[in-house]
C-alpha cells in the first residue's frame, strides 16, 4: 500500500513532465498557423501576380488589335482606292499625286513598285527614302483581287466565281450617247414606277450603264404595273460588240477542252433561257431603231448543262475575261504601307528581357508578400502560443495564469475570454472546495451530536427518555434534510430530476405555502400575507409539489431574516406588471420586479457561476414577456449587501459567515429554489436594499387560465 501511494505522485510528476514535453515539442510547418498563412499569402501573391499579368497581356492585346483594326481599315481604304485607279487606267502614270493624297490622310507611308520591286510612286518625305520591308503588304492587281483587303462591289459586270474588280469594265464602258439615251429610259422608268406607288432611284454602274434600285419593295411589284423596261435591259452597240469578244475568247477556250460553244448574255449568265446563235443572227433584243434591220433570232431546244460543264464554262469565261480587259488595266503593282520611319503595322511581341523583367517583377512581389506574412503571421503566433503553454500549466494542475492582452482584435479577445475562463475555473475549484468542506461540516455536526448522545447513553450518563429520544430524532431530521437536499441538487446539475407537471393555479399554491409556515411566522412574530393579483390568477404548468418546495424555502428564508414585527408578502401576476410600487424600479439596490431576472447580466447567474441571480439594480418582474408568470417572495428584513447579492443562490452560502446552521439554514435551501426555477424553464432571482428588505423572484412560463 505504501509503495503503491508512493507510485501516485510520481505517476502524476511522469505525467506533468509529458505534457511540459508535449507543450516545448513546435508544430510541423506544414501544418502550424504559420505555414498556412504563408502558403496562403504566396498563393494570393502568385494568383494576384498572374492575374495582373493576364489583365495586362489581355489589355494591349486588345489595345494592339484595335490600333491593327484601325490600320487594317485604313489599308483597305488605301488599297480600294489604288485598285480603282488600276482598274479604269491602263498605266500608273499619274498615281503619284493620289499616293500622296492618300497618305496625308492616313498619316501612313505610301509606296508602290512594279513586281520587279522598280518604283512606281513613294510618299516618303525624307530625301532618302527608308528601305521597304521585304514583303509587301499586298498586290495591286484589278484583275486578281485581295478578297481580304478589297472592299467589293456589286456593282459591275463581275461574277462571284471570278476575282476581277468589278470597276475593270474594259471595252464595256458606255460612249457618252448611249449613256444619254439609257439615262433618259432609266429616268422614265423610275418615274413610272414612282407614280404606281414603288419608289425607285436611277443608280449608274461602272461602265455608265443606268439601273433601276427599288426602295424597300419586292422587285416582282414592278411586273404588276404597266411600266416597260425592255428597252433599259437591252444591250447597247458598244456592249454587244464587246460581248460578241468575250463570247470569241470564252468559246475557244471551251473548244480547246473539246466542248461546245455557249452564248452569254449582258451579266455574263449562260443557260436554258439563252439562244444560241446562227450565222447572221443575234441571241439578245435590239433597239427600236435597229429591229427592222436585223432579223429576230431563232430559238433551238434548251441546252442541259452539268456540273462540270458550268465549272469549265465559269473557268474559261474568267480567263476571257482577263484577256480581254488586259489592255485596259494597268499592271500589277506591290504595295507597302507602313510608318514613316519604316516600321510595319505595331505587334506584341514578349523578349527575353521582357519575360525577364516580369519574372524579376513576380518574383519581388512573392519576396515582398512572403515577409510581410512572416512578421504578420509571428505577431499572429506568438499570443496563441501564450495561450497554448498557459492553457496546458492549468491542465497540468499549476496555479490559474493570465495571459496579456493588447488591442482590441481577435486574438486579444480571445485572450480576454480565456483569462475569463481561467479566473472562473479558479472561483469554481475554490467553491468546490469550500463546498467539500461545508458539505462535511454540515454533516458532521448532526452526526456529532448523534454521537455523543449514544455515548452518554452507553456510559449511562444519559437515560433513554422521551426527550432523549426526541432530540436524536430531531438530528437525524436535520441530517436527512440535508442529504435530500445535496440529492436534489445533484439530480438537477444532472439533468435528471423528475417533475410531473400539471396546471397550477398560483394564488391557491401561494395560499397553501403561506398556510404551511404561517406557524412558524407567527412564532417569529412575522406577518405572513398574499396578495391576490387582479382578474383571473395566472396559471402555470408545474410540478406542484417541485414550486410548493421551491416557494416555501423564500418564505423560510425571509421569515428567518425577518425581525419581529415585519411582513414577508407573497404575490404572483402575469404579463402587465407589479402589484404594488415596488415592481417596475430597476436602480441600484431597488426591488423593482423587472430588474436582473435574467441570466447571464452582470450578477447573472449560470448554473454552475458563482454570481447568482440579480445584481445591483437587482432581478425583478415587472413587465414579463407574454405568458410568463412571476411570484415574489417581498420582506421587509435587514436586507443583502450589494457586494453579497450575486452569491445568494450558491450553495451553502450565509450572508452572515458567522451564523450556524440552526440559525442560518443550510445554505441550500436559494441553490434548490434556483435549479426548480430552471428545471421549469425559468429564472431565479433577488432584489435588496440593505436596511429595507429583500424581494425574491421566480419567473416562469405561463399558459391560459382555465375558466
Amino acid at each position: 500500500m505504501r509503495r503503491g501511494r508512493e507510485a501516485g505522485p510520481h505517476g502524476v510528476r511522469k505525467g506533468r513532465e509529458a505534457g511540459r514535453a508535449r507543450s516545448r515539442s513546435r508544430v510541423p510547418l506544414r501544418r502550424s498557423l504559420l505555414g498556412r498563412l504563408l502558403g496562403v499569402s504566396a498563393l494570393v501573391a502568385a494568383c494576384s501576380v498572374a492575374a495582373t499579368a493576364w489583365l495586362a497581356v489581355q489589355t494591349t492585346s486588345g489595345a494592339i488589335r484595335q490600333e491593327q483594326g484601325r490600320n487594317l481599315t485604313a489599308d483597305a481604304r488605301i488599297y480600294d482606292t489604288l485598285l480603282g485607279y488600276a482598274a479604269r487606267n491602263p498605266t500608273w502614270n499619274g498615281v503619284d499625286a493620289t499616293v500622296r493624297k492618300l497618305a496625308e490622310e492616313s498619316g501612313r507611308r505610301i509606296a508602290l513598285t512594279t513586281q520587279s520591286r522598280q518604283p512606281l510612286a513613294d510618299s516618303a518625305t525624307a530625301e532618302v527614302p527608308p528601305p521597304l520591308p521585304p514583303q509587301a503588304s499586298a498586290v495591286v492587281d484589278p484583275l486578281s483581287v485581295d478578297a481580304v483587303l478589297a472592299a467589293r462591289s456589286t456593282e459591275g459586270q463581275g461574277t462571284a466565281a471570278d476575282r476581277i474588280d468589278p470597276r475593270a469594265v474594259g471595252p464595256f464602258l458606255l460612249p457618252a450617247a448611249e449613256r444619254t439615251e439609257l439615262r433618259q429610259l432609266a429616268e422614265r422608268h423610275a418615274a413610272c414606277l414612282n407614280r404606281s406607288g414603288i419608289a425607285a432611284d436611277v443608280v449608274v454602274g461602272p461602265s455608265g450603264r443606268p439601273r433601276i434600285q427599288m426602295v424597300g419593295s419586292v422587285p416582282e411589284r414592278a411586273l404588276s404595273t404597266k411600266c416597260e423596261s425592255i428597252g433599259l435591259n437591252a444591250p447597247t452597240r458598244t456592249e454587244r460588240k464587246a460581248l460578241d469578244a468575250l463570247n470569241g475568247l470564252a468559246d475557244a477556250c471551251l473548244k480547246r477542252q473539246g466542248r461546245e460553244g455557249v452564248r452569254l448574255d449582258q451579266n455574263l449568265f449562260w443557260g436554258e433561257d439563252i439562244a444560241v446563235t446562227r450565222p447572221g443572227q443575234l441571241p439578245y433584243p435590239v433597239p427600236s431603231d435597229a429591229r427592222a434591220a436585223r432579223p429576230a433570232p431563232v430559238a433551238e431546244a434548251p441546252r442541259e448543262f452539268t456540273g462540270e460543264d458550268d465549272r469549265a464554262i465559269a473557268s474559261c469565261v474568267g480567263t476571257a475575261r482577263s484577256e480581254q480587259l488586259g489592255s485596259y488595266v494597268a499592271s500589277p503593282a506591290l504595295l507597302f504601307i507602313g510608318d514613316e520611319g519604316g516600321a510595319t503595322v505595331p505587334g506584341f511581341d514578349l523578349s527575353p528581357a521582357n519575360t525577364a523583367k516580369i519574372a524579376g517583377a513576380a518574383a519581388l512581389v512573392l519576396a515582398l508578400t512572403v515577409g510581410a506574412s512572416v512578421l504578420a503571421g509571428a505577431r499572429l503566433v506568438r499570443p496563441l502560443h501564450a495561450l497554448t503553454g498557459a492553457a496546458q500549466r492549468m491542465r497540468d494542475g499549476e496555479a490559474s495564469a493570465s495571459v496579456p492582452v493588447s488591442g482590441d482584435d481577435e486574438i486579444a479577445r480571445l485572450a480576454a475570454a480565456f483569462n475569463d475562463m481561467s479566473a472562473h475555473r479558479a472561483r469554481l475549484e475554490e467553491q468546490r472546495r469550500a463546498m467539500v468542506s461545508d458539505v462535511a461540516h454540515e454533516l458532521r455536526t448532526p452526526l456529532s451530536n448523534i454521537r455523543g448522545w449514544l455515548e452518554a447513553a452507553q456510559d449511562g450518563l444519559a437515560d433513554p427518555d422521551p426527550a432523549f429520544v426526541s432530540s436524536l430524532l430531531e438530528e437525524a431530521v436535520q441530517l436527512q434534510h440535508i442529504i435530500d437536499d445535496l440529492q436534489d441538487l445533484a439530480a438537477a446539475d444532472a439533468g435528471v430530476l423528475r417533475l410531473h407537471p400539471e396546471p397550477v393555479r398560483v394564488g391557491e399554491l401561494l395560499g397553501q405555502v403561506a398556510a404551511a409556515h404561517q406557524a412558524r411566522a407567527d412564532t417569529a412574530e412575522v406577518t405572513l400575507r398574499v396578495e391576490a393579483a387582479d382578474g383571473r390568477m395566472p396559471e402555470v404548468a408545474a410540478d406542484p409539489v417541485r414550486l410548493r418546495q421551491a416557494v416555501g424555502n423564500l418564505v423560510s428564508n425571509a421569515v428567518r431574516h425577518t425581525p419581529p414585527g415585519g411582513t414577508v408578502t407573497l404575490r404572483a401576476y402575469g404579463g402587465g406588471g407589479g402589484a404594488d410600487s415596488r415592481s417596475g424600479d430597476g436602480s441600484e439596490g431597488g426591488s423593482g420586479s423587472d430588474s436582473g431576472a435574467g441570466d447571464g447580466s452582470e450578477g447573472g447567474s449560470g448554473s454552475d457561476s458563482p454570481t447568482g441571480h440579480g445584481s445591483e439594480g437587482g432581478s425583478g418582474a415587472g413587465s414579463p414577456p407574454g405568458g410568463d408568470v412571476v411570484i415574489e417572495v417581498a420582506d421587509t428584513g435587514t436586507g443583502i449587501p450589494a457586494e453579497d447579492l450575486p452569491y445568494v443562490f450558491d450553495r451553502f452560502w450565509r450572508a452572515e459567515k458567522s451564523r450556524s446552521r440552526r440559525t442560518g439554514g443550510s445554505g441550500l435551501g436559494l441553490a434548490i429554489v434556483r435549479k426548480l426555477a430552471e428545471a421549469h424553464g425559468g429564472t431565479a432571482g433577488a432584489t435588496s436594499t440593505e436596511g429595507e428588505g429583500s424581494v425574491f423572484v421566480i419567473r416562469l412560463p405561463g399558459r391560459a387560465p382555465t375558466p
